[in-house]
């Protein structure tokens, strides 16, 4: 159920880390959640709660009662109601925290959604589904072509088959309205089984797809990010990031994610910060500012006409400077509030040598230089080897 190198064995045991699908790195399932509450007991006389959630393929997750009062636990692999038929799927998450978490989803426990797990699957069950997705990638290229043929501008990105094999359900992404009616009876005709369409957003599909970030780590959607909010250009202006669309962009097409990530801490920095669009006004000219450092709480002013110079100044000198101007009191130049600039020698540590000042390359031995001996040698009449 997790990834290629972990994925479930014919017989139900993951393939690779043998820990029945419980990685202990968490590197190989998607969007788990760690059971905060598996270590506490419940009081007498409390029942333990009846509903588990299982995830199916590429993190889909459903909530189930446990009507059989079946003794699950984390990993094990189970048959559930599904419509028509049954599916198969993991057990990620058992007891009190189900509750929570449907709490947090706002699922009732009584509501329709939450349906039912028939049984442990059984060896035939495992069969049946594992042979059903291992021809999920040939549908998928043969499906495509057929979209390609009938001039439909949707990309078809997943295909997820049922259980016991009986519906396959096709993920695509498209920017308009798709009319696949036809489309559907040709795949009916085609794989000769239910067909389902169901559209997802572009990050949906990243999620789904998974894949490596430009920060070198899984994608965040794909491994522990469930909700998806939306991320504005402004996020990337108050951290001062370039609005370079190929950089901003993540593998969904759309403004990454983790912009929204640190956005709060440069807010709250940028509270003691002025205004960029306020202007300090004087008895020199007129001062803009160019640049603002939220690090080290600096700001970068320069007059209108002398462009070039830049006067460095802190946050609160700035403030200061403002707030004379509203006050009406008048400043001579910026130079008196300017901060002085660290000499570069000052700058830098003083380290010394501990092994001393001499060469780590003292012990090898010179390169004799081929030139030197041919030129010997012709002095001593003796012919050198190039001859």
């Amino acid at each position: 159920m997790g990834c290629t190198s972990c994925s479930n064995d014919k017989n139900g045991q993951p393939k690779g880390c043998k820990n029945n699908g419980t990685c202990g790195t968490d590197g190989c399932n998607k969007l788990t959640v760690f059971d905060w509450l598996a270590n506490m007991s419940l009081p007498d006389g409390m029942e333990p709660f009846n509903c588990v959630e299982v995830r199916f393929k590429n993190g889909r997750k459903q909530f189930f009662t446990n009507t059989e009062k079946l003794s699950l636990s984390i990993g094990d692999t189970v048959a559930t109601e599904a419509s028509p038929g049954h599916d198969v799927g993991m057990v990620t998450l058992t007891g009190e925290l189900v509750r929570v978490q449907m709490k947090k989803k706002k699922v009732n426990v009584d509501s329709e959604e939450v349906l039912k797990i028939y049984r442990k699957a059984s060896q035939r069950d495992i069969d049946v589904w594992q042979e059903a997705r291992d021809g999920e990638d040939k549908m998928k290229v043969r499906a495509r072509e057929i979209a390609i043929r009938l001039d439909l501008r949707m990309k078809i990105s997943d295909i997820e088959f049922q259980g016991d094999g009986s519906k396959a359900t096709f993920y695509y992404t498209a920017e308009e309205r798709i009319d696949f009616r036809q489309l559907i009876k040709e795949f009916a005709r085609e794989f000769n089984t239910r067909i389902e369409m169901r559209q997802i957003g572009f990050r949906q599909e990243a999620a789904r797809l998974g894949g490596i970030g430009s920060c070198g780590r899984e994608l965040c959607c794909s491994t522990w990010l469930t909700d998806f909010r939306s991320v504005n250009t402004s996020a990337a202006r108050y951290q001062q990031l370039s609005l370079n669309p190929q950089k901003l962009a993540g593998q969904c097409g759309k403004l990454k994610c983790c912009l929204n990530y640190e956005l709060d801490s440069y807010l709250d920095a940028l509270k003691d910060f002025p205004k960029i669009e306020i202007k300090l006004y004087t008895k020199k000219g007129v001062a803009n500012c160019q640049k603002i450092d939220i690090f080290q709480g600096h700001l970068w002013y320069a007059y209108e006409g002398d462009w070039m110079n830049w006067h460095k100044l802190t946050a609160e000198q700035a403030n200061k400077i403002i707030k004379a101007n509203i006050d009406r009191e008048p400043i001579a130049s910026l130079e008196e509030y300017e901060v002085q600039a660290i000499p570069d020698d000052a700058s830098k540590p003083d380290f010394n040598h501990v092994v001393g000042e001499d060469s780590l390359t003292r012990f090898d031995k010179p390169k004799s230089s081929n030139k030197k001996r041919n030129k010997n040698q012709r002095r001593k009449g003796k012919p050198s080897k190039n001859a």
